[in-house]
């Protein structure tokens, strides 16, 4: 595992290299939220004060979150106990190449393919399966 002390950012790896890897796309990921919602860019070194990210979209589609995590998540990773919000993305929750192994379960599972979702956001995902269950 790597860890930025002060920004609350990890990641890991089956190797020192691959964890570093990891550990910088998290870093960009992150540092590219906080511009994309108009906030600052700590200076390094700075502390970064923990904010959990809302869960307004989430919230929308609760049923599906718990739906999704127990037969995408789980099924495909293991994962058993996540929490999920308006700013969770497929890459959170595994450290593989691709999405490819999720976004096949969820077309799988929901009969909607998310493969072209280019943010991989899950609240995205949800907005899709939840448009797909109502036009049924």
């Amino acid at each position: 595992r790597a860890f930025i002390v002060g920004w609350l950012v990890d990641a890991g790896g089956d190797s020192k290299q691959e964890a570093l890897s990891n550990l910088e796309r998290e870093f960009y990921r992150r540092k590219q939220i906080l511009l994309d919602s108009g906030e600052p860019c700590p200076r390094p070194g700075k502390r970064v004060p923990l904010k959990l990210a809302s869960q307004v979209r989430v919230d929308k589609h609760a049923d599906l979150a718990e739906d999704f995590k127990k037969r995408v998540l789980f099924q495909v990773l293991g994962v058993e106990d996540v929490w999920i919000s308006d700013d969770s993305s497929l890459w959170n929750f595994h450290f593989d190449e691709t999405n490819d192994a999720l976004c096949a379960k969820v077309k799988e599972v929901y009969g909607v393919d998310v493969s072209d979702i280019e943010s991989e956001m899950l609240p995205v995902i949800f907005d899709r399966i939840a448009a797909k269950r109502n036009a049924e």
